[in-house]
């Protein structure tokens, strides 16, 4: 049987479903390619209690850890909520198509944190991601968002620094014709080091250190008590 297992947000996010199913699995690896995790494997390897193999993409994607799963209980460890990704999703289909037994144990994720934002969740459009790689079309789905006055979550890729992620943000806005006013930066959700700062980009750029993982949000038209609540938040 397969365990696809959410996180949580910190090393200890995991779910009491989650530690015991991982308690009785034979072979039990961590998914390290889609978030710099806020913690250190070691620090995991604390709360779980067992010994866990890290794996990188082309590990995951191959699907062997569903032939893996025909013989013995394995459990795939993810980061936050374990169908955030549509790898995830291409796992749970294979295994149906497999005949394999497939179980998934759910965990808060940064969709569920960014309401500590103040901002309505039911006002977010689509999300969206920030490639390390050289590429700005992200920018036209956040457009797309704020012609409809809906908030942006963009969250960032794996590796990029918040300083580099700003330059991103503020070039492809430019291409875009979008004029940025204050954007919200999330750092470290549910973690001892998070902080949320409601500020101008120019001002942004004076932080020194910004905790990973972080995500940013373009707010769309704000109800009058978002933007009472933004306007409480931390500044830089």
């Amino acid at each position: 049987m397969l365990y696809i297992i959410g996180l949580g947000l910190n090393e200890k996010g995991i779910s009491a479903e989650g530690l015991e199913i991982v308690s009785t699995c034979k072979k039990i690896f961590l998914e390290k390619y889609t978030v710099d995790f806020p913690y250190t494997e070691k620090q995991l390897e604390e709360v779980l209690k067992k010994k866990f193999v890290g794996v990188d993409r082309e590990f995951v994607e191959s699907l062997r850890i569903v032939d893996m799963a025909q013989k013995q209980d394995v459990a795939l460890l993810v980061y936050g909520s374990p169908l955030m990704a549509t790898t995830h999703i291409a796992i749970v289909k294979e295994c149906k198509e497999s005949g394999v037994k497939c179980k998934v144990i759910h965990a808060a994720s940064v969709f569920d944190a960014v309401a500590e934002t103040g901002l309505q969740l039911y006002k977010f459009g689509k999300i969206v991601s920030l490639p390390e790689f050289e590429a700005d079309s992200f920018m036209e789905v956040v457009k797309e968002n704020l012609e409809t006055n809906a908030h942006s979550l963009i969250l960032i890729d794996i590796g990029l620094e918040f300083q580099e992620a700003l330059k991103k943000l503020e070039d492809a806005s430019k291409k875009y014709d979008i004029k940025l006013d204050k954007i919200i930066l999330c750092q470290a959700l549910g973690t001892k080091r998070h902080k949320i700062f409601y500020d101008k980009i120019g001002r942004l750029k004076n932080l020194e250190e910004v905790a990973k993982p972080f995500c940013i949000i373009i707010p769309g038209k704000l109800h009058f008590l978002e933007e009472e609540f933004l306007n409480g938040l931390r500044k830089v």
